[in-house]
């Protein structure tokens, strides 16, 4: 079995390019900064960089609205590969293959404040300090459920 599960946040904007021909898909490359549990051997390093790639309606997604700083949840399967260089080295890949993606905190707890969308692309309705929509007094009547 080959499963991954990752949660992250985008260490940059996802780069998305367009294969050629008739039915053009949508190639997105992105790394996700994945913080360690564990400090070993005093390592300054506290995060892994990952990274992943999303074809088709997925790379769409992480076009439109995947930003650098964006905390992602994804699942996917590694995929390893090998190319040698304009210098003629051997190169190894090893990449996320994107099966699912979403957001994993809300817009409002995000650290930048816009969650990843940009702020003239979704106005926000009023919040109460919980997170919720308030929703007008006398408007009972007109809800669906009870």
């Amino acid at each position: 079995m080959n499963k991954v599960i990752l949660m992250g946040r985008l260490t940059r904007d996802p780069e998305v390019r367009y294969s050629q021909g008739e039915n053009a898909t949508a190639v997105a490359r992105y790394t996700l900064a994945v913080d360690r549990r564990f400090n070993r051997n005093n390592d300054d390093q506290t995060a892994d960089f990952i990274n992943c790639v999303a074809f088709g309606r997925a790379g769409e997604f992480a076009e439109k609205y995947f930003h650098k700083g964006t905390k992602i949840a994804i699942t996917g399967r590694i995929q390893t590969g090998s190319y040698t260089n304009k210098d003629g080295v051997r190169v190894y890949t090893t990449d996320i293959v994107v099966e699912e993606q979403e957001f994993a905190e809300s817009k409002n707890s995000a650290g930048n404040g816009d969650g990843g969308f940009a702020p003239e692309s979704r106005p926000e309705p009023e919040a109460a300090g919980d997170g919720f929509m308030n929703i007008p007094d006398g408007i009972d009547e007109e809800l669906p459920f009870n």
